[in-house]
């Protein structure tokens, strides 16, 4: 019988790859892992299933962890963007990158121009109380949370 035994990657699908690349590589230190420019192998539009599929193809490895980021850019079919706010939507989803000093990232981030659904907050309550921790959007409005843990 099988079993879940692992996470490998989570995936977005992005209007620009380029853009997202500055934002996740340059800007928040991800390493790229691989790139494929036109992926168009048949086992891939199988899996996704989209028999036409062309798309740009990113992963990214996400410092500090086992994990991986994937970026799709589909370059056909293109298709508009969803509305992924607000966060209380059935289906909307994020990702919790874990930082070693979120007040000081956050400046740099806001110095960028990235948006921010909140400002830094201090956790008072709970399990994770003493730490810190925002969302934000990606370049594509995908939610974000940037968590520090206590000291």
């Amino acid at each position: 019988m099988g079993h879940i035994i692992g996470s490998h990657h989570t995936s977005y699908t992005v209007q620009n790859m380029a853009r997202s690349l500055a934002f996740y590589r340059d800007l928040l230190g991800f390493r790229v892992i691989h790139e494929r420019p036109e992926v168009t192998a048949q086992y891939f539009r199988a899996i996704i299933a989209i028999p036409d599929a062309l798309v740009h193809a990113v992963l990214l490895e996400i410092p500090g962890s086992g994990h991986y980021l994937e970026l799709f850019e589909y370059k056909h079919p293109r298709a508009d963007a969803l509305t992924l706010t607000p966060t209380t939507q059935p289906g909307s989803s994020h990702i919790c990158y874990l930082v070693d000093d979120l007040p000081a990232l956050y400046e740099k981030l806001k110095a960028a121009g990235c948006a921010f659904i909140s400002d830094p907050i201090y956790i008072d309550q709970g399990p994770n109380a003493g730490g810190w921790a925002l969302y934000m959007k990606d370049p594509d409005g995908i939610p974000i949370e940037l968590f520090q843990k206590a000291i």
